[in-house]
């Protein structure tokens, strides 16, 4: 089974930049769909942005233009680059994996914490 540790969560600054990586436990070239998600407490988890087997990515509204997802099929890991990071990004970033089909599968990391505050 896939299992999926998360890293690089931290204190920063507003307008400050942090990198999240998601490190498989297994190759990632056969998941269908790897995503970021964020969640608060008392609100549900929300996806941030996600990356395709193929490469095509997908944002929420409310990252465009300052989070990157991407990732390295020869290291199986996923990163999220935020940029400009704002006081309503923090929550705790979680990365999922989704393998459609037959033998398939949805695995989430335990999260880290981000915190943006000045």
């Amino acid at each position: 089974q896939v299992q999926l540790v998360e890293s690089g969560g931290g204190l920063v600054q507003p307008g400050g930049s942090l990198r999240l990586s998601c490190a498989a436990s297994g190759s990632i070239v056969s998941i269908s769909v790897m995503g970021w998600y964020r969640q608060t407490p008392g609100k549900q988890r929300e996806l941030v942005a996600s990356i395709a087997s193929g490469g095509s990515t997908n944002y929420v509204d409310s990252v465009k233009g300052r989070f990157i997802i991407s990732k390295d099929n020869a290291k199986d890991t996923v990163y999220l680059q935020m940029n400009s990071l704002k006081p309503e990004d923090t929550a705790v970033y979680y990365c999922n994996a989704i393998r459609y089909g037959v033998g398939g599968f949805s695995r989430w990391g335990q999260g880290t914490q981000v915190t943006v505050s000045s």
